[in-house]
């Protein structure tokens, strides 16, 4: 019998939100820096869990072990079967490599919310015009 390996998963700002509004237990990670998670905003309910971070700008060594935390330690995942993590970053890219990481923890339910909260710049190097979290109209709030 051949097992699949849990991979990462995609999904729309729309339908994380519809997740997290069907599924109490799921935790929406945002991986962004503190700055950007505090001063140009985060999806309410968000929790920040820096995956690259100031000063130095590298990846946090902890970061798995921070989202365990979260997860109040695998508490949250009776007979190994945990709540989705859903990733979000400014438009995408750091969420991926923050959801592999955790895919190679063991986490068995991972997402990365496409575009993340600012999407893409566009044509005049503008965010939030094109896709992402604030694009759709999705709740949010700053700090």
């Amino acid at each position: 019998m051949a097992t699949t390996e849990p991979r990462l998963k995609h999904i729309s700002p729309p339908d994380a939100w519809t997740l997290l509004q069907a599924n109490p237990a799921a935790v929406l990670i945002d991986v962004r820096s503190t700055m950007e998670f505090l001063f140009v905003g985060h999806p309410v309910g968000a929790v920040h869990v820096a995956w690259i971070d100031e000063p130095d700008w590298k990846v946090n060594p902890d970061f798995v072990r921070e989202v365990r935390k979260v997860m109040l330690g695998g508490l949250s995942c009776p007979a190994g079967e945990c709540p989705p993590v859903l990733l979000i970053c400014r438009s995408g890219k750091r969420s991926v490599e923050a959801g592999l990481a955790l895919l190679a923890d063991g986490f068995p339910e991972v997402y990365v919310v496409e575009g993340g909260f600012e999407g893409p710049l566009d044509e005049h190097h503008h965010r939030s015009t094109l896709a992402g979290w604030r694009f759709h109209g999705l709740p949010w709030e700053q700090c």
